[in-house]
């Protein structure tokens, strides 16, 4: 009986195998029909010279890395762990934090990968790996995915290997589906996140039933279109992401990993790899991980819901040519190879920046403090009688001040609502990206910065003009300093813009935003002056702050920049103690910050206004005696 029982076992098992064979086998047929229908057109920015500008390496087949050797596998116990020479995809199954190890060394690369890639025929064949995707938690969807390798990654953090990918998500339950209708939403990878678009929208090239998509030169970012892009990253920082032509088209041959996975571990097995597909480094610049270890590759819908509605250009050419942007682009990339000498030898920044350190801690010690004298107003105060007297009157009058920091609040609210309306405005007047998006939000950032200022303005106004009616004996609160401030908001709303527009003109030249940052402390006294002197026209509101300045740049830029600085980073350095003590969302704690720095503005206010009345004392009445050796009063017109 038991003998039949396993005839009969093993006989059910068989007609399963018959039955489920072709099944599968018509999955994968159609899986392969639908990689190879909207199998990508690659647009690389075309590289005319060895090692120059452009994009050395393509979408690359993993068969050319492996077995060579000149590749080596190493093992998770240190970066110079040999496990074997030349390792073949069997050798990577189930290898947990082992990692590949590519002749170069990241941190200093030259055109050592390059010649390497062309060495082992990297460029000859370019490969897509397509994988076709579901989600249990999501029916009706399906994800067609084609995943790109390139041996190595020339952006901020260069790093051995570089996975990007693209995605075409279907409203259908299998691959036969999907294949009689068309995606209805894509998108393409770039650093950490993708950019999405609708399968109908403009700015998605197709060409038959075919997606183009462009890779930044070096960081391989994916765009939609040639430009020069504003690319961010957690661990990469910001920079460009150049797809600019001229352009190499390629039509990379598609290999399509089934969906099943002990299918696709058995036609491709270095995909059950769990290591790093580059040499380990120090912080970021490590290798990356396969797709089997990304989100998408299992969760491609859920993971798509994150997917960002657009991407913004910089502009690229304008009155100033070309200039900022190569200046720009060229900054950030001097500012990567900072960091990377810094992780190669830390000792010379560490010794600079313990220097930062002595020479601040050797300024405070120095720095006069006493006698505080927050009162009359009319007198030269030493740098640390400012921002004692500053302090100690902000104490003093805490609901008063507190009171001014919090109506704040309403007015940034407004500020970036008002932010927030420009840029939804893109959205009714169609889909705009590229140069457009970017010029739009630098528009954008330009009105929000003149309402940003007059906001500060007012505030500045008001704390001014509240220590002139307390230093007069007469009672004021926080309303009755912005209605008085309010009073003068014509006047400091045309200084303002005045201000913003030629600021903007000058960064704008790049070259010439040494002299915006002179400006910028020059007209530092602006808002006292526009709330305690007579009605100036905009410009001699600017020229009157020019000349309480003068000859004091240093002084005037310190104590405004110090506290400024200290009120901006009070928020930020809260919110990331709060993190680590309380389970607060991201969204309270941003909050959290919001507030505090809406109440530490009041300070900054105070020290500037203490500023104005110690610049006109030296301005209009010097020389008197030191305030330290005699405190004398002095009575200022107009205050």
């Amino acid at each position: 009986m038991a003998r039949v029982r396993r005839i009969t076992c093993w006989a059910l098992v068989a007609l399963a195998a018959l039955v489920l064979a072709p099944a599968a086998s018509a999955d994968l047929a159609d899986e392969r029909a639908l990689a190879e229908h909207f199998a990508p057109i690659v647009r690389v920015v075309e590289q005319t010279e060895d090692c120059g500008h452009g994009e050395p390496f393509v979408p690359t087949d993993i068969d050319r890395i492996l077995g060579q050797d000149t590749v080596a596998l190493r093992g998770p116990w240190s970066p110079t762990d040999l496990v074997k020479i030349g390792p073949v995809a069997e050798d990577l199954v189930g290898r947990f934090e082992y990692h590949l190890d590519f002749p170069g060394d990241a941190l200093d690369p030259g055109c050592t990968y390059e010649h390497w890639a062309n060495h082992i025929g990297a460029s000859e064949g370019p490969v897509v790996y397509a994988h076709v995707v579901t989600e249990p938690s999501r029916p009706r969807k399906l994800a067609l995915q084609y995943w790109f390798f390139y041996p190595f990654n020339d952006f901020n953090n260069t790093h051995e290997g570089d996975w990007e990918m693209i995605q075409l998500n279907f409203d259908a339950d299998d691959a036969a589906e999907a294949l009689d209708t068309t995606p209805v939403e894509v998108g393409y990878s770039a650093h950490e996140g993708a950019t999405s678009s609708a399968w109908a929208d403009d700015k998605l090239e197709v060409v038959g039933s075919r997606p183009v998509v462009y890779p930044a030169a070096g960081s391989h970012a994916n765009k939609y279109s040639a430009a020069l892009w504003l690319g961010s990253s957690a661990e990469a920082g910001v920079g460009c992401d150049d797809t600019r032509g001229p352009h190499r088209e390629l039509s990379p041959r598609v290999e399509t990993i089934p969906s099943d996975p002990a299918a696709a571990r058995a036609a491709y097995p270095w995909i059950a790899f769990q290591g790093r597909w580059g040499e380990l480094q120090k912080a970021f610049f490590n290798g990356p991980t396969g797709p089997n270890l990304k989100r998408q590759w299992t969760e491609p819908i859920s993971w798509s819901d994150g997917w960002s509605d657009r991407s913004y250009a910089v502009p690229a050419v304008g009155l100033f040519g070309t200039g900022t942007t190569d200046f720009f682009c060229s900054a950030v990339a001097r500012g990567s190879e900072g960091l990377i000498r810094l992780l190669r030898n830390p000792l010379p920044t560490l010794l600079f920046l313990l220097g930062i350190v002595a020479i601040v801690v050797f300024a405070a010690v120095k720095a006069t403090w006493t006698p505080v004298a927050p009162l009359r107003l009319g007198r030269r105060r030493a740098w640390g009688q400012i921002v004692a007297a500053s302090g100690r009157m902000y104490l003093r009058r805490a609901t008063l001040f507190l009171g001014i920091g919090l109506l704040l609040i309403p007015i940034s609210f407004a500020i970036t609502l008002l932010q927030w309306l420009l840029l939804k405005g893109i959205d009714l007047v169609g889909v705009v990206t590229g140069d457009a998006a970017g010029t739009w939000a630098f528009v954008a950032a330009v009105i929000g910065t003149t309402f940003t200022l007059l906001g500060l303005g007012i505030v500045m106004a008001a704390a001014a003009l509240a220590l002139v009616e307390i230093d007069s004996g007469r009672d004021i609160g926080p309303i009755g300093a912005y209605r008085l401030a309010w009073r003068r908001i014509r006047p400091l709303l045309r200084a303002l813009v005045l201000w913003v527009a030629i600021w903007v003109v000058l960064t704008a030249t790049v070259f010439l935003i040494p002299v915006a940052i002179w400006l910028a402390v020059r007209w530092a006294l602006v808002a006292a002056v526009v709330a305690l002197e007579a009605d100036r026209r905009p410009l001699a509101t600017l020229r009157r702050s020019g000349e309480l300045v003068r000859g004091r740049w240093i002084r005037v830029g310190s104590l405004v920049g110090v506290s400024g600085a200290t009120a901006l980073l009070l928020g930020p350095l809260l919110g990331a103690i709060l993190i680590f003590l309380t389970d607060l969302p991201l969204a309270m704690l941003n909050i959290v910050a919001g507030v505090v720095y809406a109440l530490a503005m009041p300070f900054v206010a105070l020290v500037t206004a203490y500023v104005y009345f110690d610049a006109r004392a030296r301005f209009e009445l010097e020389p008197v005696e030191r305030v330290d050796e005699l405190p004398s009063e002095i009575a200022l017109d107009g205050v």
